[in-house]
């Protein structure tokens, strides 16, 4: 069976994490805050904190922010259940929109439409790790009538003075847009580096700050970092320097710190990552190449004149089909040994979401992108032999379910 995702697990991974278990330094400490700088480098932020998955790393800063009751969010439907679920928890309103027509990104005419006076942040989601259109949307909630919309509630929102603007870039580490990467192109990016992410930590995400000069960013860092950690004014490895073991809880915090395991993990990676990217790279242009001489088969967008993907996933969607036999197409190709997924059910098709009164037929575009859409295999092990093995599959698949006769 050709697996969908598999982390890259080798020797180097083995013995980076054999090495920080022989140290018996296995928490938060030396490894975490190489991470954390070398990330911070990679993608050009001002400060990056390491947490231990995408979803806490926004709870925390939806916290910082001070979103709750009352609130407004804007996402866009075509998503996963972690973009919303932290607004809930928040205590916010999760306002969702369509995507654009071009493509599974959100558009940034529904998202103007979707500002209120209530509107506090907007959350732009890279699908499969094709960037958002970050400067129109920067753009956007710079303009004077938006900006007077706004109502600020905190002193971090004071000082922005508009509506923040957060990238979810839990796909999308690498990307770029107009020679800059995912982390740098809005006021705060957020990382998944989750086990079928393109850079794993096995679970683990960071928040990557970029907001305007005006903001102290060393200073936030330190908040944060007592933040995922309890609220401590200290973290063990501050507490091994001699006689320093005294500490503060200055808040109510969270614990969501990442482990020199992890983080052991997470720097072979991102020493490798270029190699990484290179070879999915690869990958969508065989598959490009097999699937555009095929008239049912529309490939996805990952290259434009600004923008670069980060090859996170080819979700490859097969025109003049529905949803049924769509499911039918994957349990075919599944049949002949490849395992093949769908990103993602929107947001309003999921009980926790309907029941809040979230209807799918307000998000047309969201529901045409998920009914004919297959995400194939992706990843560095995948070897040329394995890609074809793959689309002859799905091509074998889609003719059994629609009739050969067609084509």
């Amino acid at each position: 069976m050709i697996p969908f995702s598999p982390p890259r697990i080798d020797d180097k991974v083995i013995d980076a994490v054999s090495e920080v278990l022989r140290s018996g330094w296995i928490t938060t400490g030396p490894k975490t805050k190489l991470f954390e700088k070398q990330i911070t480098n990679y993608v050009d932020s001002k400060c990056t904190i390491a947490v231990n998955s995408w979803t806490m790393g926004m709870h925390v800063f939806l916290h910082w922010w001070g979103i709750g009751e009352g609130d407004e969010v804007i996402i866009p439907a075509y998503t996963y259940c972690a973009t919303a679920n932290t607004i809930i928890h928040a205590g916010a309103k999760p306002v969702m929109v369509d995507c654009d027509p071009s493509g599974f990104n959100l558009s940034i005419p529904a998202v103007r439409e979707a500002i209120t006076e209530r509107t506090k942040a907007i959350v732009a989601v890279d699908i499969a790790g094709f960037p958002c259109s970050y400067n129109e949307i920067n753009d956007l909630v710079k303009e004077e009538q938006i900006k007077a919309k706004f109502h600020a509630a905190t002193d971090v929102q004071k000082k922005l003075g508009r509506i923040i603007v957060i990238s979810d870039a839990a796909h999308s580490f690498g990307a770029q847009m107009n020679g800059k990467r995912t982390g740098s192109l809005t006021d705060v990016s957020i990382f998944s580096f989750h086990a079928v992410k393109n850079l794993t930590t096995a679970e683990g995400g960071a928040i990557s700050f970029n907001l305007p000069d005006d903001f102290d960013h060393e200073s936030i860092y330190r908040q944060f970092s007592a933040k995922i950690l309890h609220g401590q004014s200290k973290d063990a490895l501050a507490k091994t320097v001699n006689g320093n073991w005294r500490y503060d809880v200055e808040e109510p915090g969270f614990k969501c710190n990442m482990t020199d395991i992890q983080a052991a993990i997470g720097l072979v990676e991102l020493e490798r990552y270029q190699e990484n990217l290179d070879r999915r790279k690869q990958i969508f242009e065989m598959y490009d190449r097999f699937f555009s001489n095929e008239y049912w088969a529309d490939c996805p967008i990952h290259t434009t004149t600004d923008k670069t993907t980060s090859y996170h996933l080819y979700q490859l969607r097969i025109k003049g089909i529905d949803e049924e036999q769509r499911d039918l197409i994957i349990q075919k190709i599944t049949e002949k040994g490849v395992s093949v997924n769908v990103h993602f059910i929107p947001l309003p098709l999921l009980t926790a979401y309907r029941n809040r009164g979230f209807k799918m037929e307000n998000y047309p575009e969201a529901y045409a992108k998920f009914k004919n859409e297959v995400s194939l295999p992706v990843y560095y092990n995948l070897t040329n032999e394995e890609v074809q093995i793959v689309c002859q599959a799905v091509k074998e698949a889609v003719e059994h379910v629609l009739g050969r006769q067609n084509y």
